[in-house]
């Protein structure tokens, strides 16, 4: 499978994942299921994106255990939990560990369309976000240790001559090693420059 966005529904009612996969596409969403978290898990590949929408009471894994091992491995897909049987500790538990919502059976269908839209959407902006923090992970790796000092100490705002005397350099060398930071972390600006610095 793709990475298309898509609703990978996990549910032990064969009847709920049967009227699932004829509603959604119906609404312009691709739609997959599993009968169980294990299965799911089994299937799982990271390039997938899109969202979970999981049955909280299932047999085996429940789906706030298969919320847990997706954050245990800083899986970014957006969850949505979907129950009958919702109570207020579950609810804090599964928005605790990232949930996007919580909906509770039966759920009206224009809530459900637009929660999963909208946790597409933020699954979609947590995965850019991802891939914009690995980048700049990359380019930060290619400085120097001095460079580094000298990323940091001007991401703190201190001017030239104070990082400097801070590192026992001259202005100048200063200088020097900041154009050499900007180039490799592809900066066009001093704010881009202490926004990175500021992250690492």
């Amino acid at each position: 499978m793709s990475s298309e966005p898509t609703v990978f529904v996990v549910d032990d009612d064969e009847s709920i994942r049967d009227s699932l996969s004829m509603l959604l596409p119906l609404k312009g969403l691709r739609v997959r299921t599993f009968a169980s978290a294990d299965e799911f898990l089994q299937a799982y590949r990271p390039i997938w994106r899109g969202c979970l929408l999981t049955d909280l009471e299932m047999p085996g894994m429940t789906g706030l255990d298969l919320q847990g091992v997706l954050f245990e491995r800083d899986l970014t897909l957006s969850v949505v939990m979907l129950t009958a049987h919702g109570d207020v500790a579950t609810t804090r538990s599964a928005l605790k560990n990232g949930a996007v919502d919580f909906l509770e059976k039966p759920v009206d269908e224009g809530v459900l369309i637009e929660t999963l839209k909208n946790a597409i959407r933020i699954d979609q902006a947590r995965f850019e976000e991802r891939l914009q923090r690995e980048d700049i992970a990359q380019r930060v790796a290619r400085l120097t240790p001095r460079e580094c000092d000298v990323l940091k100490l001007l991401a703190e705002g201190l001017q030239h001559r104070e990082i400097g005397e801070r590192l026992a350099i001259s202005a100048r060398t200063v200088e020097v090693h900041k154009a050499r930071v900007m180039e490799k972390l592809e900066c066009r600006t001093l704010a881009q420059l202490v926004k990175i610095g500021a992250s690492v």
